[in-house]
């Protein structure tokens, strides 16, 4: 039976900068992976003509995810920055309801302690939506960084226990981070092309490899 992957992100992009990589050599590897975003991502910025700005990122999404042939994408739009106005059981019915249709058997989200409110929401739906019941589909979890979220938070706490070689597939991680043009900075921003190639390179310099994407696993049956 084929392995099913879920992507659980707060916002467009978080997912590629968090484990594009790793769900590209599973997906080469046979595995099935779908995304989730929750949020619309771009009010809280006070954007000009927001409906435009809106309706580009939504292209960006689907441009995105198709470079590493992701099955389907689901998009919700909790308000950007603000999922704490938002009462935590809606966003968790939508994450349960999802993963009820998909059935996977790993899920990929956020860090319980990053700077942004919105993926700290996420993680929290995310634990509550798999709980270890005996019948539950989830039996890996893990928490992926975001640079520009995780790695701006202080004190630092991020310490990843599972360390995935994507040196086969950095490039493809980069050319769907290409897509989000709309949220791509210049360097040194580490939101930029070359700040994830670093950061790669980073987290592979900790383990012995060219290029790696760290995660903290939540929970793990075997």
């Amino acid at each position: 039976m084929t392995k099913k992957i879920l992507i659980v992100a707060a916002h467009p992009d978080d997912e590629v900068l968090g484990c594009f990589g790793m769900v590209a050599r599973l997906i080469k590897e046979g595995y099935e992976a779908y995304t989730l975003i929750l949020g619309e991502g771009k009010t809280s910025r006070d954007e000009k003509n927001i409906k435009n700005e809106l309706e580009i990122l939504n292209s960006e999404i689907k441009k995105a995810n198709e470079v590493i042939g992701i099955k389907k994408v689901f998009i919700e739009q909790f308000p950007d920055n603000k999922f704490d106005s938002v009462p935590l059981l809606d966003i968790v019915k939508v994450v349960a309801k999802i993963k009820d249709e998909i059935k996977p058997d790993i899920i990929f989200t956020h860090y319980e302690k990053d700077l942004n409110i919105d993926h700290q929401i996420t993680y929290q739906a995310v634990i509550t939506a798999t709980r270890p019941m005996e019948d539950e589909c989830v039996k890996e979890i893990y928490s992926f960084e975001i640079l520009s979220s995780t790695e701006w938070n202080y004190p630092l706490s991020f310490s990843p226990d599972f360390f995935f070689d994507i040196s086969d597939t950095l490039d493809l991680k980069i050319e769907a981070m290409k897509k989000y043009n709309s949220e791509l900075r210049e360097y040194p921003h580490p939101r930029s092309l070359e700040g994830i190639e670093l950061n790669a390179k980073y987290q592979g310099m900790r383990v012995g490899k060219k290029y790696v994407e760290a995660f903290k696993s939540v929970r793990v049956i075997k």
